[in-house]
């Protein structure tokens, strides 16, 4: 589920702190990149947890109201809607998705009152309106009314907060996890939604893609980080009026990926490459550094043709019509 692109961050964000930290050793390092990919697992099972917090809470204002001398049919009507959520029931259910829970004994005892805002909110919203007008609805029903209560859940800045508290590191991944869990939410459907289900993960290492692009993002990792001070000496031929030492950390491993990619990965184009760190220096660098990485890398990726060391099979084959330049004669 995850993308290479957000994995290419997770491995920045691996090489900063290996530097930083001055690790030397490749095992702490992968150890390193490991956790960063799979605590976004858990992050994505705190806010999948919101679903079931929130049909539980439905569940437990129900009992409230009915203990009431005069309760509102009208309000019990919408409580034991949200209580009897098939999807979420069905969701719950699963074998792995409880141990899951169990293993980060996820606890909202506590934000009882967040919930019953967001129920409180959700009431009155166009959504559930849809949906209370039908009589009798229907597996792909109750998920879509789910799939809507977990958007608003996830914008909510309680909550929010509330999950930031677990892992400091979490503010940053939050709402592209969020994407995530909401994209993995639509593609359950009554037939795959079981007790025998996998519980839904942000990266599935029994799904081949996942773990290819796991792989992918583990070895640029390393291959970077062991070739950090050769790309050194390749920046400085190409840095002009300008000293190496005042170029940012960010943007000189930004270059060190790209070099990378362009010498130890054949199946991906030049062209791609280079448009994916320019796209991760906007995220993580400053205003300046995507003028400054797209023409060092040009400058870099002349001398590496040159050299022989780019070599590209089939998939990766420079095309004029993407990179919009003219590759050097052969010698």
């Amino acid at each position: 589920m995850l993308s290479r692109h957000f994995l290419r961050a997770k491995a920045l964000q691996t090489i900063y702190a290996g530097v930083c930290n001055q690790i030397s050793s490749a095992d702490e390092l992968v150890k390193a990149f490991d956790h960063n990919v799979m605590r976004l697992n858990d992050l994505g099972l705190y806010q999948l947890s919101t679903l079931s917090q929130f049909t539980f809470t439905a569940e437990r204002i129900m009992e409230v109201e009915m203990q009431k001398f005069n309760p509102q049919q009208k309000e019990l009507d919408y409580l034991k809607r949200i209580a009897d959520n098939k999807f979420i029931s069905r969701l719950e259910s699963g074998f792995e998705f409880k141990q899951q829970m169990n293993r980060l004994s996820i606890d909202w005892s506590n934000h009882f009152d967040i919930f019953r805002k967001i129920l409180t909110q959700l009431k009155t919203s166009q959504q559930y309106q849809d949906y209370a007008a039908i009589s009798d609805p229907t597996f792909d029903d109750d998920r879509n009314l789910a799939i809507q209560v977990f958007k608003i859940m996830m914008n909510d800045n309680a909550l929010r907060s509330i999950i930031f508290e677990r892992d400091l590191l979490w503010e940053d991944d939050f709402d592209q996890v969020a994407q995530y869990v909401y994209m993995l939410l639509k593609e359950c459907t009554e037939e795959n939604t079981n007790e025998a289900s996998p519980c839904p993960q942000i990266y599935d290492s029994r799904n081949e893609k996942d773990a290819n692009d796991f792989k992918f993002a583990r070895k640029l990792t390393i291959d970077t980080y062991n070739h950090i001070d050769d790309v050194e000496s390749m920046i400085k031929k190409h840095l002009q009026n300008w000293d190496f030492d005042r170029v940012a950390l960010m943007d000189v491993l930004l270059i060190n990926m790209a070099v990378t990619e362009f010498t130890c990965c054949p199946s991906i184009p030049e062209r791609v490459t280079v448009d994916e760190y320019i796209e991760l220096s906007k995220e993580f660098s400053t205003e300046k550094s995507k003028l400054f990485i797209n023409g060092i890398l040009d400058k870099m990726l002349i001398e590496l043709r040159v050299a022989g060391k780019v070599v590209k099979n089939e998939r990766g084959m420079y095309d004029p019509a993407i990179d919009g330049d003219v590759p050097p004669e052969d010698n």
